[in-house]
């Protein structure tokens, strides 16, 4: 199946796509929009581009498990992309992402506007292979 992770941020959001047998994400890009109703609107256009069977969206909650204003606005978001592509969402706990995709583009010496431009699709990247990682592991438990 193929899976898209979406990171959703207020200024750029970031794309992820595994192929179809689930074993590898790759980034599928950053889309730059601050209007939340043409940035799922252009994501929704991304997932029908890049055959998408299903949706994951970051979840970002706080530290503690409670959920904020930050998830409460990805849920909504998430929520807009079901009624727009029609495709099954998973809101999928994303704590930490974007500082671990800082440190892997800290390791690859990635810096300046090359590294903004992809920070975001990397945290996409590590939202989806953390759900891949759950879909396998939920596979070989049954």
């Amino acid at each position: 199946m193929i899976i898209m992770g979406v990171d959703f941020g207020d200024a750029r959001t970031g794309l992820a796509v595994c192929d179809k047998g689930e074993m590898l994400a790759s980034p599928a890009g950053v889309i730059s929009e601050k209007d939340f109703t043409r940035c799922q609107e252009k994501v929704a256009a991304a997932a029908k581009e890049h055959r998408a069977e299903l949706l994951v969206v970051g979840y970002p909650k706080n530290m503690n498990g409670t959920v904020g204003e930050r998830a409460e606005l990805c849920q909504k978001f998430g929520d807009g992309l079901k009624e727009l592509t029609g495709l099954p969402v998973v809101m999928w706990d994303e704590r930490c992402t974007t500082v671990s995709a800082h440190s892997y583009l800290n390791v690859t010496n990635t810096r300046g506007k090359k590294r903004k431009a992809v920070v975001d699709a990397v945290a996409a990247t590590i939202i989806l292979e953390s759900y891949l990682a759950y879909r396998k592991n939920q596979a070989d438990a049954e």
